[in-house]
């Protein structure tokens, strides 16, 4: 009696068997499979081993089904259908829905998207919808599964997770640093162009109140460079422009590859915010959103620390 575990040829076997029966092929087998035709031809002469019969009558061009082949197609072809039908629920039962994430614009450009590309990579079931804004009402809409925003972690009716606290400290393109190596310290900066965000939103600091919490006496505003938008202000530094105000994290990524530098070292204010990811309590959950929950929450684990001191004023809000 045949040893019931060695019943059951391979899948991939069977599956070449089908797509030639199909097509009366090997040809046309190994276009819709993307293997070769005689990796086709092999897998279906270990079939007829397997089975010790003949499936196919082989042509010039073309085989043709004997009848112990008509035979098995007609049983093999309901089975192979199941398979993929039962696939293709369990995908789409695990990765259905598309997560709304939201976070303020600084975050979403800066932060999120170099991440986004690795993510998609791994998980291509899975479908995120980027709301970038800097208005929190929008970020906190009803239709929104996750947002990342800065604060200090009460949010009522949200769960809230930080991802990275605020450190802020000068950054600059090693060019500009270079053309203005006479600035050593804080006390030089008035000979400096520096690059503010024209925004009202509490996510940002100026450099009035930066300079406040060094103890200096900020330097003249006409000699800013004004942007209304942080990336944008971020890319101005990039470009040469002058010296903006980098967030630890935000930056992280510049600093990392050189394309900016921070040019005193030492010099940062740590508030006691941070940005934290939020979760809606009374939305139900679904595998989508914990499978990006999970992965930002490892993004988070996996971040640099800052060490430095922590500003009891909070003159950063």
């Amino acid at each position: 009696m045949q040893n019931k575990r060695n019943v059951l040829p391979p899948l991939g076997h069977l599956l070449a068997f089908e797509t030639a029966a199909k097509g009366q092929s090997f040809v046309a087998a190994s276009r819709e499979l993307n293997i070769s035709e005689s990796a086709i031809s092999r897998k279906v002469r270990l079939l007829e081993l397997h089975y010790g019969v003949p499936l196919f009558v082989r042509g010039h061009r073309s085989v043709t089904l004997t009848a112990q082949g008509k035979s098995l197609l007609r049983n093999v072809q309901p089975a192979m259908q199941t398979l993929r039908d039962v696939s293709a629920e369990l995908l789409n039962s695990q990765y259905r829905n598309e997560v709304a994430l939201a976070a303020t614009n600084s975050v979403a450009t800066l932060w999120l998207l170099p991440r986004l590309r690795k993510f998609n990579q791994r998980n291509k079931q899975l479908k995120i919808m980027l709301i970038a804004s800097d208005d929190d009402a929008e970020c906190l809409g009803e239709d929104i599964d996750l947002t990342i925003l800065r604060g200090d972690g009460n949010w009522p009716g949200y769960r809230s997770r930080m991802l990275f606290g605020e450190t802020v400290f000068p950054v600059c393109s090693p060019e500009y640093l270079k053309k203005n190596s006479g600035a050593v310290n804080l006390d030089d900066m008035a000979s400096l162009s520096l690059i503010e965000v024209s925004s009202a939103h509490v996510e940002w600091m100026n450099w009035e109140t930066w300079l406040q919490h060094q103890g200096q006496q900020g330097p003249e505003i006409e000699q800013s460079i004004s942007f209304n938008t942080y990336p944008l202000a971020v890319q101005a530094a990039v470009d040469g422009l002058g010296v903006a105000l980098g967030w630890g994290h935000l930056v992280d990524r510049l600093l990392d590859d050189g394309t900016l530098v921070r040019p005193w070292r030492q010099a940062n204010v740590r508030t006691e915010f941070g940005y934290y990811l939020l979760r809606p309590e009374k939305h139900k959950s679904f595998p989508e959103r914990k499978a990006v929950e999970d992965w930002l929450l490892k993004e988070s684990a996996s971040r640099k620390t800052y060490a430095s001191r922590v500003d009891r004023n909070n003159l950063g809000k």
